[in-house]
């Protein structure tokens, strides 16, 4: 290891398993001090177990380096705040902040309940802008920091059965962005990374079709521990230095991609105006060679994992 992250105070939220596991794992092996966030909750966020926390932490220690754990839940302002205070109060800083907690609860839209909702869209979404929200200030005040925030291609493309998942992926996206801009003044840097990678949360994706079976399939040869370089990059000097900020970074087992953001494709004008007939017959035909299909992630990411 090269100590990309040397001496620098990483909180990780969902550090327990899976991707987050990963992430804490080679911060800390990249020279981190690591807050190991996580309530132990199943991938429906029910239930609460210390014991996966407390294994990354002293994995950790174990190899010589420094994590503190922290239990609070990111679904709140007030354990948003407890999380960023668990690296002030023991580490004396905090440096960077990788927003990876989830949770899901994959229903068809039209049967999607309001607890499904509202519960997915707290954990992800309100998750990410509770825990930032808190670290904001400190990163401001040091003219330093840098955020690191789990987007999905549920979202950038589209997947069945995860309206609640997407719509917080994608609002991720925004809140990335938009910290990334109003923050640039104080070089404080925003990221979003879409990861592939078998873990609990992909492992509960249902496998009713042969298709889904496959797609499954291809999945479980990706591991965790390959999306953790680019977490660790995005929090380094290196990435400093490069100016990183307001990009979507795929990774994909071996593959790296920079995603496409959203911009015009084509226009069309006219002077004295549009009716709803005009459109019909003139605006849409022209526009209608560039529509998008209507795809999942899987058929877009068509061939096997490099």
């Amino acid at each position: 290891m090269t100590g990309m992250v040397q001496d620098k105070v990483v909180v990780v939220t969902g550090a327990g398993r899976g991707i987050g596991r990963g992430f804490a794992l080679m911060m800390a092996a990249e020279g981190a001090r690591v807050v190991v966030n996580d309530i132990g909750a199943g991938v429906d966020g029910e239930g609460v177990d210390g014991s996966p926390a407390d294994e990354v932490a002293n994995l950790i220690m174990e190899k010589g380096g420094e994590a503190v754990v922290c239990r609070d839940s990111v679904d709140s302002a007030k354990g948003g705040e407890r999380i960023i205070e668990a690296a002030l109060d023991n580490f004396g800083q905090i440096d960077a902040v990788v927003n990876n907690a989830g949770i899901l609860r994959d229903t068809i839209f039209h049967k999607m309940t309001e607890e499904e909702w509202s519960s997915v869209i707290g954990v992800h979404l309100n998750g990410t802008f509770f825990v930032s929200r808190a670290a904001a200030p400190h990163f401001r005040k040091q003219s330093s920091g840098c955020f690191v925030h789990m987007t999905s291609t549920s979202g950038l493309i589209g997947n069945v059965g995860q309206a609640n998942y997407s719509a917080a992926k994608m609002g991720i996206l925004g809140l990335s962005k938009s910290i990334a801009l109003d923050m640039a003044r104080y070089q404080v840097r925003s990221n979003c990374i879409s990861p592939f990678a078998w873990s609990r949360m992909i492992g509960s994706i249902p496998t009713n079709t042969p298709e889904q079976s496959e797609r499954v399939e291809k999945l479980k040869q990706m591991t965790p521990e390959k999306i953790a370089p680019m977490a660790v990059y995005l929090c380094s000097k290196n990435a400093d230095e490069a100016k990183v900020t307001g990009q979507i970074f795929g990774v994909r087992n071996n593959e790296i991609f920079l995603f496409s953001q959203n911009r015009p494709l084509r226009s069309v004008q006219r002077s004295e105006g549009w009716t709803p007939e005009l459109i019909s017959q003139h605006a849409i035909p022209t526009f209608s060679a560039h529509f998008y299909d209507l795809s999942v992630s899987a058929e877009v990411f068509s061939w096997d994992p490099a």
